[in-house]
């Protein structure tokens, strides 16, 4: 720091300081003060500026020069706030104070960053491994030549499909604002087409849908509720009973409201595992005995339902039902867009 460019930036104060010792020696000259005792006011009051504004420069230019160099020397410059003194005055303090919050978001971000793709890593090696299942069975069946070959081919197929399907959704799941429109969806077109993706699943393990009043529009994005109702379908499908398996959807009608219920008479659920269903990769006792389970798709399901404003829960017995029920709150907000 320069003194030239100190006292640029001084500027106010030292014309402030000029105009208060003008005043001061005109009244001094109007009340008749002797010379000598005016001389000697004035010394004090030159002596008062100089080294009131010596030290504030001198205490600034140490601080800001030692700051420069300490920068200029570092390669990683976000390190400076552990390099640099205190200072004693308030404007250093201030920035000191302010570089430290910054530096502390700044890590907070990039350790978030790093998880995400520890996350992301981790899931997609998951993934690699699961997605291989489905293609040596589709492999072996057509090795084999069996009579229902063609069925178990498409079920094969579709479940590739669906692991697919899953992986875009979690890259999409961080960035989803970007990729969804809220406006009115028929949940019976929806299902429908749920149904329409699963329908060799369906024939092939036997399992019979039902359908109760779903004819209702809900406030949501069509494609994101369309895959989240499919990871639910799936999970039923997954963890169906041998025979005589059933889906039931229905809806319930409350005031701006719509509970959307996907009911499944499958295996059911653990109780001490009820609350874990939605946590990413956890796949509970069900999972450690049926292959391809990957333990997120609730958890997808569950993310991109927070993400739409959408409430998802989930209750089970066990050896008798799974219900999935998605609460659309229809905000009056979304109906002046």
């Amino acid at each position: 720091m320069k003194w030239k460019d100190y006292a640029a930036d001084r500027l106010v104060q030292m014309l402030l300081f000029f105009i208060l010792v003008v005043f001061v020696f005109f009244f001094l000259i109007m009340f008749k003060v002797p010379s000598s005792l005016i001389t000697a006011i004035g010394i004090v009051f030159f002596l008062f500026g100089t080294i009131l504004f010596s030290y504030d420069y001198y205490q600034r230019k140490s601080f800001y020069n030692d700051f420069l160099k300490k920068l200029e020397q570092l390669d990683k410059k976000c390190l400076i706030t552990e390099l640099v003194d205190k200072p004693g005055f308030l404007e250093g303090k201030i920035l000191c104070n302010a570089l430290y919050e910054i530096d502390k978001s700044m890590y907070e971000e990039i350790e978030r960053y790093k998880n995400n793709m520890e996350d992301f890593k981790e899931y997609v090696e998951m993934w690699i491994h699961e997605v291989k299942i489905p293609i040596a069975s589709t492999t072996l069946i057509l090795h084999n030549h069996k009579p229902d070959g063609d069925k178990k081919i498409k079920e094969q197929i579709n479940r590739i499909e669906n692991y697919v399907e899953q992986v875009l959704y979690f890259v999409r799941g961080e960035n989803s604002e970007k990729d969804y429109l809220i406006k009115a969806c028929n949940l019976e077109e929806i299902i429908k087409n749920v149904i329409k993706r699963n329908k060799d699943s369906f024939l092939l393990k036997k399992i019979r849908i039902e359908m109760e009043e779903v004819n209702q529009v809900v406030l949501s994005d069509s494609k994101w509720i369309e895959y989240i109702i499919n990871q639910v379908v799936s999970n039923s499908i997954k963890y169906s009973r041998e025979t005589d398996g059933r889906i039931i959807f229905r809806t319930k009608i409350f005031k701006n409201a719509v509970l959307l219920e996907i009911e499944d008479n499958g295996v059911g659920i653990y109780k001490k595992d009820i609350s874990k269903v939605f946590e990413k990769s956890f796949t509970g006792e069900n999972g450690r005995m049926v292959s391809g389970s990957t333990g997120m798709g609730l958890y997808l399901a569950k993310k991109l339902c927070d993400k739409l404003g959408h409430n998802i829960t989930l209750t089970s017995k066990k050896d008798s039902y799974t219900k999935v029920s998605i609460f659309f709150q229809n905000d009056n907000y979304y109906n002046v867009i």
